[in-house]
């Protein structure tokens, strides 16, 4: 029981929306020279490399253990170039630099930022060194075809949009996505175990169960510490060089999603660990943080595999063909979730037909043994869809597709009765998504005001920064690992110094 002299403090007096002063704190209770709040991809790398560059090290964490939403995820990363990683050369692919730049500079989008593009791109090959000098597994092997993540233990397959137009028009397409070894889905929980590992391994001090409540300014407005509570109790905790702030995005918070990023609220499924509340990003905000890209997201409708599905062709209400069906399955996705009146099917023939793998109780809206039977049945305009399939199948027939330059190995007319529209309309639709905006940082982590100059003491990396994947159009799995883990390490390299 605390004296009368010494108030218990308002459970809700610290909020993420408002930073504490630096004259309002009574004490500190920790003190470290960098500070990470969060032990996902972003945080423990950013953690280990603090450490080995000589920073003492505290890692706040709001779960139980480390992982985040990575240890969730396939476990793949995005890397390449400098002639290709040992895994691309061993399976007789070439990478280089400027075309892994090129893909990654295309896949950003209107706002894809250079800078750091390039230093991905030149430092791509030694970062995969780099996760496996950690301890990250990677058996080594190539897995052909489509996936949206490998079900067996194999380590390289194509993870974007490489093979697809308008990417490989640019960019000479390679297999980029290196898949931690796993059988199974969710290779993510053994890259996050052998990371989370070795930061405790090299001296990080990890607090679980802890969540950072707001940062703590000086009279400068430099960021020195943060509030946090551990064992149910606030605690003031000091930070001599720098705050990283690893917490993830922000799907799990309706009231941001609203705010920012209506068009995810179309989505049902949030791809989270459990813990993308948005509260890094806003304590990022609450000291002049710029958020940058915040209506982006990650979305997904799962069509593949089985593979053959992607012969398909998808059409909307009024229907139309509106994207070439051979691109990643998360740029499909946006296409699909903007059509009007939220009207999309995927149609096939019974030669190509199947389940999708991730949802076998797909509904299937219509089947006949004619085209013009489909089109009754789905209650499209006359003539619209047999008009689309006829000229679809004439010119898959020889091998091209004017329209929308889908690749020739995927391309088949669709002839083999019956035929069948597989619904992906809205009142059907099973979307998984996640948020790709975030704070404005440098490439090494520091986080950026509205006028584009750092915050002192404040960096920021993973979803709670805006990196790399920040087009939903354009991502390709791995780049979230990729870009967490190696802006996580510049960020604690730079934090440190």
């Amino acid at each position: 029981m605390k004296s009368p002299e010494t108030p218990m403090p308002h459970p809700h007096r610290f909020s993420p929306a408002r930073p504490c002063f630096i004259k309002d704190v009574p004490h500190w209770d920790l003190d470290t020279d960098v500070l990470v709040i969060g032990f996902g991809a972003a945080g423990a790398c950013a953690a280990i490399e603090a450490r080995q560059a000589g920073a003492r090290v505290r890692v706040l964490e709001v779960a139980s253990a480390g992982g985040g939403s990575a240890s969730w995820s396939g476990g793949e990363v995005y890397v390449g170039g400098s002639g290709g990683t040992s895994v691309q050369r061993a399976n007789g692919f070439e990478d280089s630099t400027e075309d892994l730049a090129t893909y990654l500079m295309m896949a950003g989008g209107p706002g894809a930022d250079s800078e750091r593009v390039q230093a991905y791109a030149r430092g791509a090959e030694a970062h995969f060194r780099w996760l496996q000098d950690q301890g990250v597994p990677f058996k080594g092997s190539y897995l052909p075809g489509k996936w949206i993540e490998p079900t067996s233990d194999d380590t390289l397959l194509w993870s974007g949009s490489e093979q697809a137009w308008p990417f490989r028009d640019k960019a000479r397409p390679a297999p980029r996505g290196h898949t931690a070894q796993f059988k199974g889905w969710g290779g993510g929980k053994v890259l996050m175990e052998k990371l989370c590992a070795r930061a405790a391994e090299l001296g990080a001090e990890v607090h679980t169960d802890s969540r950072a409540l707001t940062l703590v300014l000086d009279e400068a407005h430099a960021v020195v510490g943060v509030v946090a509570r551990m064992d149910g109790t606030e605690k003031f905790i000091r930070a001599h060089k720098g705050v990283i702030l690893c917490a993830g995005g922000f799907i799990l918070n309706k009231d941001m999603l609203a705010r920012f990023t209506p068009g995810a609220l179309a989505c049902n499924k949030e791809v989270s660990g459990g813990n993308d509340d948005g509260s890094g990003i806003r304590m990022g905000m609450a000291v002049g943080g710029a958020a940058i890209h915040m209506d982006q997201f990650f979305a997904t409708v799962p069509f593949f595999p089985p593979a053959s599905l992607v012969k398909g062709i998808f059409i909307n209400g009024r229907g139309e063909r509106f994207i070439n069906e051979d691109a990643y399955h998360g740029r499909v996705a946006h296409y699909v979730l903007r059509q009007p009146e939220g009207k999309a099917w995927l149609l096939v023939d019974n030669e190509i037909f199947g389940r999708p793998v991730i949802k076998p109780d797909v509904t299937v809206a219509a089947v006949g043994e004619t085209w013009e039977e489909v089109e009754e049945e789905l209650g499209l305009p006359p003539g619209s869809l047999v008009h689309t399939v006829k000229t679809f199948n004439e010119q898959a027939e020889a091998g091209r597709d004017p329209l929308f330059h889908k690749a020739a190995d995927w391309l088949r007319p669709l002839t083999q009765a019956p035929f069948a529209a597989i619904s992906y309309c809205s009142a059907d639709l099973e979307a998984h998504a996640f948020t790709l905006g975030g704070l404005a940082t440098r490439p090494g982590g520091e986080v950026l005001d509205g006028d584009g100059q750092p915050i002192p003491g404040l960096f920021a990396a993973g979803r709670c920064a805006c990196g790399l994947p920040r087009w939903g159009e354009g991502y390709s799995s791995g780049l979230s690992l990729g870009d967490s883990t190696f802006f996580g390490r510049m960020a604690g390299r730079t934090a440190a110094g």
